[in-house]
């Protein structure tokens, strides 16, 4: 194993400290329970957003900390939820008396963790509402989840989610843009190497030289098929197949495009990738009115990439355009 770290039981410590050290205009870093607020926050009579889950993913979710996304983020170990406790002490650091929405990914430690702080914050008085994201449509369960797990698609749930809450909706409001973005989102991904979590010290699973694994999750976990390696227009083909197959995209849809690196895909690829989806939606009647190109939701350095498809309306594209100052999104402000 080959990694720019010193201890692998520090990664996560020093990680964020490098983070909070980077992005001081942005954001504050606590310690002891550990989370990442806004440096803003709280904002009093704003809805607060908190997300958070296994490190390994960034900038996944610190990296959306600030104004127009997240109010907090809450790292765990890599690959492994936070408990209940910093998901608490962020959730009273960003609470400005108009509630706390959580938006949690679909595996089981998140679900799980993420209720019981929600249970614990209700019982100090802070009012919380809880969003799963489920957009991954490649396997209905899986080694982390029970039902589809949440990947790519969260940005865009805390993207717009985010904008709600900085228009100034209420927590229920905010709650259903949430859902509403989730419901009108679907991913899939493909692997082509995997990542090493540091503390095992080798790949969480092998692939030979011409194999890639169609369906991949974010932790390494079995997709639907192993395949041989293809061309890249080929491959993307699967992925959008199922992508739009399950979202049910037609003819006249306005969509969003987000084509995701895992980690250790170069932009060229990306955007190679991103030029056949595009073509491919658009020769269906698919308007593609929105894009983003880029690793946003990794698993350590592993090769490979996501395509993922929001359907749009007037609303939600109004909220994906709102001005955004995060360290991984900045756009308008």
């Amino acid at each position: 194993m080959k990694k720019l770290i010193n201890d692998p039981s520090d990664v996560v410590d020093e990680a964020v400290a490098g983070f909070g050290a980077a992005h001081a205009d942005l954001v504050v870093v606590s310690h002891d329970p550990t989370f990442v607020r806004r440096a803003a926050a709280p904002t009093p009579g704003k809805v607060a957003i908190v997300s958070g889950g296994g490190s390994g993913h960034e900038p996944l979710h610190a990296g959306f900390v600030g104004f127009g996304m997240l109010s907090a983020a809450v790292p765990g170990p890599v690959f492994t939820s936070p408990t209940p406790d910093p998901v608490v002490a962020a959730t009273q650091a960003v609470d400005g008396g108009a509630g706390v929405l959580y938006i949690v990914k679909n595996y089981t430690g998140d679900v799980l963790n993420f209720e019981t702080a929600a249970d614990l914050a209700e019982a100090e008085g802070i009012t919380v509402r809880s969003v799963l994201v489920d957009d991954d449509v490649a396997v209905k369960d899986s080694l982390y989840t029970a039902g589809r797990r949440g990947v790519a698609g969260t940005v865009v749930v805390e993207k717009t989610a985010g904008a709600a809450a900085e228009r100034g909706d209420s927590l229920d409001a905010v709650a259903e843009v949430a859902r509403r973005t989730n419901e009108a989102t679907r991913t899939m991904g493909v692997a082509l190497t995997a990542g090493t979590v540091p503390h095992a010290g080798e790949p969480s699973f092998t692939l030979a030289d011409d194999e890639i694994e169609i369906g991949i999750g974010i932790h390494g976990e079995p997709g639907r098929e192993r395949v041989p390696l293809e061309p890249v227009d080929a491959v993307v083909d699967r992925l959008l197949a199922a992508v739009t197959d399950d979202l049910g995209v037609t003819s006249g849809d306005r969509v969003l495009l987000f084509v995701n690196g895992m980690g250790g895909t170069p932009l060229v690829e990306l955007y190679i990738a991103y030029r056949h989806a595009a073509e491919v939606l658009e020769g269906q009647g698919v308007e593609v009115t929105r894009s983003l190109v880029g690793s946003y939701v990794t698993s350590l350095e592993m090769q490979g990439m996501s395509i993922t498809v929001t359907r749009l309306d007037d609303e939600l594209t109004e909220l994906w355009d709102a001005p955004v100052e995060t360290a991984a999104l900045r756009r308008g402000r």
